[in-house]
Protein backbone atom coordinates (compact mmCIF):
# COMPACT_ATOMS: atom_id res chain seq x y z
CA UNK A 1 0.00 0.00 0.00
CA UNK A 2 1.63 3.14 -1.02
CA UNK A 3 2.14 5.68 2.31
CA UNK A 4 0.04 8.80 1.97
CA UNK A 5 0.81 11.61 4.54
CA UNK A 6 2.93 9.72 6.19
CA UNK A 7 3.57 10.28 10.17
CA UNK A 8 6.68 9.01 10.59
CA UNK A 9 5.73 6.95 12.99
CA UNK A 10 6.99 7.02 16.16
CA UNK A 11 7.90 3.46 16.81
CA UNK A 12 7.13 2.27 20.37
CA UNK A 13 7.22 -0.68 22.37
CA UNK A 14 3.27 -2.00 22.79
CA UNK A 15 1.62 -3.64 25.35
CA UNK A 16 -0.87 -6.47 23.82
CA UNK A 17 -3.86 -4.78 23.80
CA UNK A 18 -6.97 -7.69 24.78
CA UNK A 19 -10.04 -7.08 23.55
CA UNK A 20 -11.00 -4.06 25.39
CA UNK A 21 -7.40 -2.32 26.48
CA UNK A 22 -5.61 -2.11 29.38
CA UNK A 23 -5.73 0.72 32.02
CA UNK A 24 -2.06 1.99 30.95
CA UNK A 25 -1.07 5.70 31.21
CA UNK A 26 -1.54 7.88 28.19
CA UNK A 27 1.29 7.88 25.53
CA UNK A 28 2.37 9.91 22.79
CA UNK A 29 -0.52 11.52 20.00
CA UNK A 30 -0.17 11.77 16.47
CA UNK A 31 3.17 10.39 16.22
CA UNK A 32 2.15 6.86 17.53
CA UNK A 33 -0.18 6.83 14.26
CA UNK A 34 0.00 6.56 10.94
CA UNK A 35 -2.49 6.99 7.71
CA UNK A 36 -2.33 5.50 4.34
CA UNK A 37 -3.91 6.07 0.89
CA UNK A 38 -6.76 3.41 -0.09
CA UNK A 39 -7.98 5.16 -3.39
CA UNK A 40 -10.46 7.25 -3.15
CA UNK A 41 -14.30 6.27 -4.55
CA UNK A 42 -15.48 9.93 -3.78
CA UNK A 43 -17.03 12.14 -6.29
CA UNK A 44 -14.34 14.87 -7.08
CA UNK A 45 -16.45 17.58 -5.72
CA UNK A 46 -16.96 16.01 -2.28
CA UNK A 47 -15.06 18.76 0.20
CA UNK A 48 -12.49 17.69 1.91
CA UNK A 49 -12.05 18.82 5.86
CA UNK A 50 -9.52 20.63 7.56
CA UNK A 51 -6.47 19.07 8.23
CA UNK A 52 -6.69 20.16 11.81
CA UNK A 53 -10.08 20.10 14.37
CA UNK A 54 -10.58 21.72 17.52
CA UNK A 55 -13.17 19.65 20.36
CA UNK A 56 -14.59 21.13 23.07
CA UNK A 57 -16.51 19.59 26.04
CA UNK A 58 -19.82 21.86 26.22
CA UNK A 59 -21.15 19.62 29.40
CA UNK A 60 -21.23 16.52 31.54
CA UNK A 61 -24.55 15.30 30.49
CA UNK A 62 -25.04 12.85 33.02
CA UNK A 63 -22.61 11.34 35.35
CA UNK A 64 -23.00 8.14 38.08
CA UNK A 65 -23.31 5.22 35.15
CA UNK A 66 -22.29 1.44 35.59
CA UNK A 67 -20.40 -0.08 32.86
CA UNK A 68 -22.05 2.00 30.29
CA UNK A 69 -21.62 0.54 26.89
CA UNK A 70 -24.42 1.32 24.02
CA UNK A 71 -25.82 4.14 23.72
CA UNK A 72 -29.15 5.12 21.50
CA UNK A 73 -30.38 8.44 21.30
CA UNK A 74 -34.08 7.99 21.27
CA UNK A 75 -36.09 10.74 18.48
CA UNK A 76 -38.68 11.76 20.56
CA UNK A 77 -36.01 12.93 22.43
CA UNK A 78 -33.59 11.28 25.42
CA UNK A 79 -30.83 8.57 25.67
CA UNK A 80 -30.88 4.70 26.24
CA UNK A 81 -27.45 3.38 27.69
CA UNK A 82 -26.85 -0.21 28.24
CA UNK A 83 -24.83 -1.09 31.04
CA UNK A 84 -22.58 -4.49 30.24
CA UNK A 85 -22.10 -5.74 33.95
CA UNK A 86 -25.81 -5.07 35.01
CA UNK A 87 -27.43 -6.00 32.00
CA UNK A 88 -30.03 -2.92 32.13
CA UNK A 89 -31.05 -0.10 30.27
CA UNK A 90 -30.96 3.49 31.61
CA UNK A 91 -33.35 6.21 30.36
CA UNK A 92 -30.62 9.64 30.29
CA UNK A 93 -32.91 12.81 30.14
CA UNK A 94 -30.29 14.83 28.10
CA UNK A 95 -31.42 17.52 28.96
CA UNK A 96 -31.34 17.34 33.01
CA UNK A 97 -29.37 14.35 33.25
CA UNK A 98 -31.96 12.57 35.17
CA UNK A 99 -31.37 8.81 35.01
CA UNK A 100 -34.76 6.06 34.63
CA UNK A 101 -33.77 2.83 34.74
CA UNK A 102 -36.56 1.17 31.96
CA UNK A 103 -35.65 -2.61 32.71
CA UNK A 104 -32.95 -5.23 32.60
CA UNK A 105 -32.80 -7.27 30.09
CA UNK A 106 -33.12 -11.36 30.83
CA UNK A 107 -30.47 -13.57 29.25
CA UNK A 108 -27.25 -11.70 29.79
CA UNK A 109 -24.60 -13.81 31.69
CA UNK A 110 -21.82 -10.63 32.00
CA UNK A 111 -18.19 -11.93 32.39
CA UNK A 112 -14.79 -10.54 31.21
CA UNK A 113 -15.63 -8.18 28.18
CA UNK A 114 -18.94 -9.87 27.95
CA UNK A 115 -22.42 -8.52 28.88
CA UNK A 116 -24.98 -6.18 27.66
CA UNK A 117 -23.29 -4.19 25.17
CA UNK A 118 -24.76 -2.36 21.87
CA UNK A 119 -27.80 -0.81 21.71
CA UNK A 120 -29.61 0.18 17.91
CA UNK A 121 -33.14 1.30 17.27
CA UNK A 122 -35.40 -0.19 14.89
CA UNK A 123 -35.74 1.03 11.53
CA UNK A 124 -39.00 1.82 11.79
CA UNK A 125 -38.93 2.52 15.83
CA UNK A 126 -41.67 5.60 15.00
CA UNK A 127 -44.07 2.67 14.49
CA UNK A 128 -43.14 -1.03 16.23
CA UNK A 129 -40.89 0.89 18.89
CA UNK A 130 -38.14 -2.06 18.85
CA UNK A 131 -35.11 -1.67 20.74
CA UNK A 132 -32.17 -3.98 19.45
CA UNK A 133 -29.21 -5.21 21.72
CA UNK A 134 -26.19 -7.44 21.75
CA UNK A 135 -25.52 -9.46 24.49
CA UNK A 136 -23.71 -12.33 25.39
CA UNK A 137 -25.63 -15.15 27.04
CA UNK A 138 -24.20 -18.58 28.82
CA UNK A 139 -23.91 -20.16 25.58
CA UNK A 140 -22.82 -17.63 22.95
CA UNK A 141 -23.50 -13.63 21.52
CA UNK A 142 -26.75 -12.92 20.05
CA UNK A 143 -28.86 -10.12 19.36
CA UNK A 144 -32.43 -9.48 20.76
CA UNK A 145 -35.08 -7.03 20.09
CA UNK A 146 -37.60 -5.57 22.74
CA UNK A 147 -40.73 -3.17 22.61
CA UNK A 148 -39.23 -0.13 24.67
CA UNK A 149 -42.98 1.29 25.76
CA UNK A 150 -42.12 4.74 27.94
CA UNK A 151 -45.58 5.09 29.35
CA UNK A 152 -45.24 1.54 31.32
CA UNK A 153 -43.61 2.53 35.04
CA UNK A 154 -40.33 2.80 35.54
CA UNK A 155 -38.26 -0.68 35.74
CA UNK A 156 -41.31 -2.27 33.57
CA UNK A 157 -40.62 -0.61 30.14
CA UNK A 158 -38.89 -3.25 27.92
CA UNK A 159 -41.20 -6.30 26.65
CA UNK A 160 -39.66 -9.37 26.45
CA UNK A 161 -36.69 -9.71 24.29
CA UNK A 162 -37.48 -11.76 21.33
CA UNK A 163 -33.95 -13.37 19.35
CA UNK A 164 -33.50 -12.59 15.78
CA UNK A 165 -30.25 -14.20 15.71
CA UNK A 166 -27.71 -16.36 17.52
CA UNK A 167 -24.56 -18.44 17.47
CA UNK A 168 -21.65 -15.42 17.76
CA UNK A 169 -18.69 -16.86 19.48
CA UNK A 170 -18.20 -15.90 23.60
CA UNK A 171 -15.53 -16.16 25.08
CA UNK A 172 -14.16 -13.34 28.21
CA UNK A 173 -12.51 -11.58 25.39
CA UNK A 174 -12.78 -10.59 22.27
CA UNK A 175 -16.75 -9.82 22.23
CA UNK A 176 -17.02 -7.62 19.56
CA UNK A 177 -20.65 -6.04 20.45
CA UNK A 178 -21.49 -3.02 18.34
CA UNK A 179 -24.61 -3.03 15.99
CA UNK A 180 -25.85 -0.23 13.70
CA UNK A 181 -28.50 0.41 11.57
CA UNK A 182 -26.92 1.47 8.18
CA UNK A 183 -28.17 3.63 5.42
CA UNK A 184 -29.55 0.21 3.72
CA UNK A 185 -32.02 -0.49 6.62
CA UNK A 186 -30.00 -3.26 7.40
CA UNK A 187 -28.50 -4.49 10.77
CA UNK A 188 -25.05 -4.79 11.02
CA UNK A 189 -22.91 -6.62 13.31
CA UNK A 190 -19.44 -6.54 14.92
CA UNK A 191 -17.84 -9.66 16.09
CA UNK A 192 -14.62 -10.42 17.34
CA UNK A 193 -12.94 -14.22 17.53
CA UNK A 194 -13.44 -15.10 21.43
CA UNK A 195 -9.88 -15.67 21.92
CA UNK A 196 -9.82 -17.99 18.93
CA UNK A 197 -7.97 -16.23 16.29
CA UNK A 198 -8.37 -18.73 13.58
CA UNK A 199 -12.18 -17.82 13.29
CA UNK A 200 -11.71 -14.71 11.73
CA UNK A 201 -10.38 -16.05 8.33
CA UNK A 202 -13.11 -18.82 8.86
CA UNK A 203 -16.01 -17.77 6.80
CA UNK A 204 -18.10 -20.19 7.89
CA UNK A 205 -18.23 -18.88 11.81
CA UNK A 206 -19.54 -15.61 12.74
CA UNK A 207 -16.65 -14.35 14.84
CA UNK A 208 -14.21 -12.33 13.56
CA UNK A 209 -16.44 -10.61 10.88
CA UNK A 210 -18.98 -8.04 10.36
CA UNK A 211 -22.16 -9.30 9.41
CA UNK A 212 -25.40 -7.82 7.49
CA UNK A 213 -28.70 -8.98 8.85
CA UNK A 214 -31.91 -7.89 7.72
CA UNK A 215 -33.77 -6.48 10.72
CA UNK A 216 -35.51 -10.41 11.09
CA UNK A 217 -32.22 -11.09 11.67
CA UNK A 218 -31.64 -13.21 8.43
CA UNK A 219 -28.59 -12.92 5.99
CA UNK A 220 -29.38 -9.66 4.31
CA UNK A 221 -29.87 -9.37 0.28
CA UNK A 222 -26.81 -8.75 -1.87
CA UNK A 223 -24.14 -10.22 0.57
CA UNK A 224 -21.28 -11.37 -0.62
CA UNK A 225 -21.15 -14.98 0.03
CA UNK A 226 -24.17 -16.99 -0.96
CA UNK A 227 -26.86 -17.39 2.18
CA UNK A 228 -24.05 -16.17 4.83
CA UNK A 229 -24.22 -13.43 6.72
CA UNK A 230 -20.88 -12.47 6.55
CA UNK A 231 -20.33 -8.99 4.67
CA UNK A 232 -16.34 -9.14 5.68
CA UNK A 233 -14.20 -10.92 7.46
CA UNK A 234 -10.57 -11.36 9.05
CA UNK A 235 -11.27 -8.93 11.53
CA UNK A 236 -9.95 -9.06 15.63
CA UNK A 237 -12.91 -7.12 17.32
CA UNK A 238 -15.00 -5.21 15.54
CA UNK A 239 -16.21 -2.45 18.00
CA UNK A 240 -16.91 0.56 16.00
CA UNK A 241 -19.29 1.11 13.02
CA UNK A 242 -19.98 4.42 11.35
CA UNK A 243 -20.98 5.65 8.11
CA UNK A 244 -20.07 8.91 6.40
CA UNK A 245 -22.66 10.91 4.42
CA UNK A 246 -21.40 8.94 1.24
CA UNK A 247 -22.76 6.18 3.00
CA UNK A 248 -19.70 4.01 3.21
CA UNK A 249 -18.98 1.98 5.86
CA UNK A 250 -16.19 2.83 8.73
CA UNK A 251 -15.25 0.36 11.36
CA UNK A 252 -12.61 0.28 14.22
CA UNK A 253 -10.39 -2.84 15.44
CA UNK A 254 -8.84 -3.48 17.83
CA UNK A 255 -5.02 -5.10 17.36
CA UNK A 256 -2.71 -7.03 19.91
CA UNK A 257 0.63 -5.96 20.11
CA UNK A 258 1.39 -3.22 17.16
CA UNK A 259 -1.36 -1.55 15.55
CA UNK A 260 -4.77 -0.64 16.30
CA UNK A 261 -7.10 -0.40 12.63
CA UNK A 262 -9.76 2.33 11.21
CA UNK A 263 -10.67 0.41 7.88
CA UNK A 264 -12.85 1.42 4.96
CA UNK A 265 -15.28 -1.70 5.20
CA UNK A 266 -15.54 -3.58 1.60
CA UNK A 267 -17.49 -6.07 0.91
CA UNK A 268 -16.12 -9.44 1.13
CA UNK A 269 -13.27 -8.07 2.16
CA UNK A 270 -10.39 -9.99 4.05
CA UNK A 271 -8.64 -7.97 6.64
CA UNK A 272 -5.68 -10.02 7.07
CA UNK A 273 -6.26 -11.13 11.10
CA UNK A 274 -4.40 -13.05 12.46
CA UNK A 275 -1.77 -13.18 9.63
CA UNK A 276 -1.95 -9.07 8.85
CA UNK A 277 -1.75 -6.78 11.97
CA UNK A 278 -2.14 -3.05 10.65
CA UNK A 279 -0.66 -2.62 7.24
CA UNK A 280 0.66 -5.60 5.09
CA UNK A 281 2.50 -5.99 1.86
CA UNK A 282 -0.13 -9.18 1.20
CA UNK A 283 -2.66 -7.82 -1.34
CA UNK A 284 -5.04 -10.46 -0.60
CA UNK A 285 -5.61 -8.28 2.83
CA UNK A 286 -7.38 -4.71 2.67
CA UNK A 287 -5.45 -2.39 4.44
CA UNK A 288 -5.98 0.16 6.82
CA UNK A 289 -6.70 3.73 6.54
CA UNK A 290 -5.59 4.89 9.70
CA UNK A 291 -3.19 2.48 12.17
CA UNK A 292 -2.44 3.16 16.03
CA UNK A 293 0.49 1.80 18.54
CA UNK A 294 -2.20 0.02 20.85
CA UNK A 295 -1.30 2.13 23.89
CA UNK A 296 -2.60 5.33 22.01
CA UNK A 297 -6.04 3.63 21.10
CA UNK A 298 -7.43 0.53 21.59
CA UNK A 299 -10.54 1.94 19.84
CA UNK A 300 -14.54 0.70 20.59
CA UNK A 301 -16.79 3.21 19.38
CA UNK A 302 -16.68 5.17 16.24
CA UNK A 303 -19.24 8.66 14.48
CA UNK A 304 -18.62 10.57 11.28
CA UNK A 305 -19.43 14.09 11.81
CA UNK A 306 -18.48 17.12 10.15
CA UNK A 307 -16.53 15.32 7.51
CA UNK A 308 -14.20 13.02 9.87
CA UNK A 309 -14.38 9.67 11.99
CA UNK A 310 -14.27 10.57 15.43
CA UNK A 311 -12.94 7.23 17.65
CA UNK A 312 -12.96 6.50 20.86
CA UNK A 313 -9.46 5.26 22.54
CA UNK A 314 -10.00 3.00 26.37
CA UNK A 315 -6.56 2.53 26.61
CA UNK A 316 -5.55 5.55 25.01
CA UNK A 317 -8.08 7.55 26.71
CA UNK A 318 -8.56 10.07 24.10
CA UNK A 319 -10.68 10.73 21.13
CA UNK A 320 -9.38 10.49 17.98
CA UNK A 321 -10.37 12.69 14.50
CA UNK A 322 -9.46 10.62 11.38
CA UNK A 323 -10.72 13.72 8.53
CA UNK A 324 -12.08 11.90 5.57
CA UNK A 325 -11.33 11.99 1.42
CA UNK A 326 -13.74 9.41 -0.10
CA UNK A 327 -12.58 6.42 1.76
CA UNK A 328 -8.91 7.98 2.63
CA UNK A 329 -7.25 9.47 5.82
CA UNK A 330 -7.10 13.26 4.23
CA UNK A 331 -4.57 14.15 7.32
CA UNK A 332 -2.77 12.27 10.17
CA UNK A 333 -5.07 11.17 13.22
CA UNK A 334 -5.79 13.99 15.66
CA UNK A 335 -6.08 13.35 18.92
CA UNK A 336 -8.18 14.89 21.98
CA UNK A 337 -9.18 14.86 25.63
CA UNK A 338 -5.92 12.66 26.47
CA UNK A 339 -6.25 11.50 29.96
CA UNK A 340 -8.94 14.27 30.51
CA UNK A 341 -11.91 11.60 31.33
CA UNK A 342 -9.66 8.05 31.22
CA UNK A 343 -11.51 5.48 29.05
CA UNK A 344 -13.40 6.35 26.54
CA UNK A 345 -15.82 3.93 24.97
CA UNK A 346 -18.69 5.09 23.30
CA UNK A 347 -19.37 7.93 20.42
CA UNK A 348 -22.40 8.86 19.33
CA UNK A 349 -23.54 11.57 16.00
CA UNK A 350 -25.87 13.97 18.21
CA UNK A 351 -26.50 15.80 15.11
CA UNK A 352 -24.51 18.71 13.07
CA UNK A 353 -21.32 19.39 14.69
CA UNK A 354 -22.24 17.87 18.11
CA UNK A 355 -21.34 14.17 19.80
CA UNK A 356 -22.43 11.94 22.68
CA UNK A 357 -19.43 10.38 24.55
CA UNK A 358 -19.01 8.08 27.27
CA UNK A 359 -16.58 7.47 29.84
CA UNK A 360 -15.84 3.66 30.70
CA UNK A 361 -13.57 3.64 33.81
CA UNK A 362 -16.37 1.23 35.94
CA UNK A 363 -15.64 -1.31 33.62
CA UNK A 364 -12.88 -3.26 35.70
CA UNK A 365 -9.89 -1.62 33.28
CA UNK A 366 -10.71 2.07 34.32
CA UNK A 367 -9.33 3.78 37.44
CA UNK A 368 -12.62 5.69 38.54
CA UNK A 369 -13.16 8.98 40.01
CA UNK A 370 -16.53 10.25 41.50
CA UNK A 371 -19.29 10.69 39.08
CA UNK A 372 -17.42 7.94 36.98
CA UNK A 373 -18.98 7.14 34.35
CA UNK A 374 -20.57 10.16 32.74
CA UNK A 375 -21.50 11.18 29.01
CA UNK A 376 -20.26 14.15 27.58
CA UNK A 377 -21.76 16.21 25.19
CA UNK A 378 -18.74 17.67 22.69
CA UNK A 379 -18.54 20.38 20.08
CA UNK A 380 -16.90 19.02 17.29
CA UNK A 381 -14.72 20.55 13.75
Amino acid sequence: MTAGLAAGALLLTAGCSSGDGGSSGAGPSASASRTAVQGSSSPSAEETPPAKGTVEVVRTVAEGLNSPWGLAPLPEGGLLVASRDEGTITHVDESTGRKTEVGEVPGVSAAGEGGLLGLALSPDYASDHMVYAYLTSVSDNRIVRMIYDPKRPAGDRLGAPDTVFKGIPKGMIHNGGRIAFGPDGMLYVGTGESGDRGLAQDKESLGGKILRLTPEGEPAPGNPFPDSAVYSYGHRNVQGLAWDSEQRLFASEFGQNTWDELNAIKPGGNYGWPAAEGESDDSAYVNPIAEWHTDDASPSGIAYAEGSIWMAGLKGQRLWRIPLKGTEASADPQSFLQGDHGRLRTVVAAGGDRLWVTTSNTDGRGDPEKGDDRILELKVS
